[in-house]
């Protein structure tokens, strides 16, 4: 073989291999990430990656000093619901009830966080109002079956069988609320299109995203520092192989566009995990009714334990318009 071919063939194949190694190592590093983003079980050295994923070690230390306020919750007297969704997996749900109660709350946790973790701060607050509650436990979560997440792509579908069993098991003539944290948020606005049950009267968002291949990107280029485009095909296709679905099937905005309950929809500008601006796009997008409630400095998901006041003010104010609307309706 003349010298010059042979050199080309071996520069090729060089190039060749070197090639092959970086797309398997693409490969396994989004691999890697959405088994973080979506499966129950993620492995023990991925608990860093986790951490990083979530923001900055500040919220880490606020979570830890709010979960004796999970631990109360979990504690208190309850009824534990499990029922089967659409497609056959099975929900758990924490139902407490008050006396004489004003509206029932079904309220959606986050992503790999629990409900008593996550609105164990707020759960007297909604007590001392009239508020009965069911705090579902997400898919692919806590004692809901499933072995995936799906940032809203299915647990949407869920809020239905919610409020069939609220609706069934309880007052029917009491309002109901949608309410939901992070990726708890952008669940019940993906929901917001379905078909409601004129019971239904509102829905509450708090650092909700636009959809989960906006937020893939968004933790992948800021919080990883990972360029989100080399990786976009193997994101797609891993999720379809986990969930049946790919990453841009679905968003909220898409959602709100045909919502026709009215949303109040709350943020952290200090937030850094999902940034305000998603939920700028979500209330722009929304084509119903609509509040918008930003709090200064507040980090993701801390909206109210930074301003409590104006947080509470605000849903306040936000049940009693929605409530006055529903009755309007029904005269």
């Amino acid at each position: 073989m003349h010298r010059h071919t042979k050199t080309t063939l071996l520069a090729v194949t060089a190039a060749a291999a070197v090639s092959g190694i970086a797309v398997a190592t693409n490969y396994l590093l989004t691999k890697g990430l959405m088994d973080i983003a979506l499966n129950r079980q993620i492995p023990v050295k991925s608990k860093k990656g986790q951490a990083k994923l979530m923001g900055s070690e500040e919220e880490f230390t606020i979570m830890e000093q709010i979960a004796g306020n999970a631990d109360i919750l979990r504690d208190k007297p309850h009824t534990v619901i499990n029922l089967t969704a659409g497609d056959g997996t099975s929900l758990t749900g924490h139902w407490f009830e008050v006396k004489n109660a004003k509206r029932i709350l079904i309220a959606m946790h986050g992503w790999r966080s629990s409900w008593c973790q996550d609105f164990g701060s707020i759960a007297d607050f909604w007590q001392s109002q009239g508020c009965s509650v069911l705090y579902a436990e997400q898919r692919g979560q806590g004692n809901s079956g499933g072995d995936y997440m799906s940032f809203g792509l299915l647990e949407r579908f869920d809020c239905l069988d919610w409020i069939k069993w609220v609706n069934e098991n309880t007052n029917a003539s009491l309002p109901i609320y949608l309410l939901g944290i992070s990726m708890g948020a952008s669940t019940v606005l993906m929901a917001s299109e379905l078909n409601l049950p004129s019971n239904v009267v509102g829905i509450g968002a708090d650092c909700g995203f636009t959809s989960p291949e906006a937020i893939w990107k968004h933790v992948a280029q800021n919080n990883l520092r990972i360029p989100y485009g080399l990786h976009r095909r193997a994101v797609e296709d891993l999720c379809r192989k986990k969930i049946n679905l790919s990453v841009n099937d679905y968003s909220a905005t898409q959602a709100l566009a045909n919502c026709k309950v009215p949303v109040l929809f709350i943020h952290g500008t200090a937030d850094s995990f999902v940034p305000v601006e998603m939920t700028y796009q979500n209330y722009k997008a929304c084509s119903a009714p609509k509040r918008l409630f930003v709090v200064p400095d507040a980090e993701h998901g801390m909206s109210y334990l930074v301003d409590r006041e104006g947080y509470e003010k605000e849903t306040q104010q936000f049940w009693e318009t929605c409530e006055r609307r529903w009755e309007k309706q029904h005269e």
